[in-house]
């Protein structure tokens, strides 16, 4: 196998997203183990994303497409094109919701083989070893690649990002777009505008234990005083309290953040397979049997109701 690691490096306006700097923090601490170059590449990225990228760790930065609208089949093309471009041994693209499309579609198009949702990379002489949850978090696979090019799909939140280091930047075309390709008529921007669940670094989730959607604001109340996001179980989707953007395990967001606190969650399997990589979880439940609490560092046996506005007002007063 060649050295060279490619990074797809996702862009959000002029900035690059957070995975994507994790992407690039991975790709190093693996060139530097092989002696390999790290290239990084945008597609459809502004002006502003590219100069980003430029300055974020990468060795070379290859520019497809500047300012162009790509949807995802061509997006996969272009990263497919960009991997032979680069006679990439490994392509590390982060596991957002373009990303996951982009990885199946730009292995298979090649023929590569995949790992998806990784957490852990191990570099042992030449050997490439990818560690990643299988069976909703039961068990720990460990893939190792045998033929190039090797695709690596890395869950965000669990891999430091690169040093900056400022790299110089080759431009070239997108392929041609696909026959079949939709076309884009608009594009609508949420009024508000939220941190993905998948790159926030504290997480406070809610669930049935909440008794109704007009008590989410204690969940909103103790997220905005620890700096955290808001999720939500699949029954508290599913019952229209929440958008399924908030929703947390095997049918809605993978998320490791550093802190996760379950606030009314039982913790049935479907959503230990969702938040069980976090670093530290704290669950809040009226039930000591519940099965969250198997998965918890802490535990507190409570009604969330009660549990939350004190939570809450400690935080404020420890706070100031």
């Amino acid at each position: 196998m060649s050295n060279s690691i490619l990074v797809y490096l996702e862009t959000e306006g002029d900035a690059l997203r957070k995975p994507a700097l994790e992407g690039l923090g991975a790709a190093r601490a693996m060139a530097t183990a092989l002696g390999g170059v790290v290239v990084g590449v945008t597609i459809g990225a502004s002006e502003g994303g590219v100069a980003a990228a430029a300055a974020a760790g990468a060795d070379e930065i290859l520019a497809l497409g500047v300012g162009e609208t790509v949807l995802p089949m061509r997006r996969a093309a272009a990263l497919a094109m960009a991997t032979q471009k680069c006679a990439a041994a490994y392509v590390l693209v982060p596991a957002t919701a373009s990303g996951r499309d982009m990885l199946a579609l730009a292995a298979g198009a090649l023929g590569a083989g995949v790992a998806a949702d990784a957490t852990k990379i191990d570099v042992s002489g030449s050997d490439v070893k990818v560690t990643r949850p299988v069976y909703a978090g039961k068990a720990l696979q460990v893939v190792v690649a045998k033929r190039s090019p090797f695709f690596i799909g890395l869950r965000p939140n669990s891999f430091a990002p690169a040093a900056a280091k400022t790299a110089n930047v080759t431009r070239d075309a997108l392929p041609a777009a696909p026959a079949n390709e939709p076309v884009l008529r608009e594009v609508k921007a949420p009024e508000v505008r939220r941190v993905d669940l998948t790159e926030a670094a504290v997480i406070v989730a809610g669930g049935r234990g909440l008794k109704g959607p007009e008590n989410f604001h204690l969940v909103e109340g103790l997220a905005a005083a620890i700096g955290g996001a808001v999720g939500a179980s699949r029954a508290v989707v599913d019952a229209g309290w929440r958008p399924h953007s908030e929703q947390v395990g095997q049918t809605g967001k993978t998320v490791s953040p550093k802190l996760y606190i379950a606030c009314g969650i039982s913790g049935a399997i479907q959503h230990l397979a969702g938040m069980s990589s976090s670093k530290c979880i704290v669950a809040i439940n009226k039930d000591r049997d519940a099965p969250i609490f198997k998965a918890a560092d802490y535990g507190i046996v409570g009604d969330c109701i009660e549990v939350l506005p004190a939570l809450t007002a400690a935080i404020h007063a420890a706070k100031g």
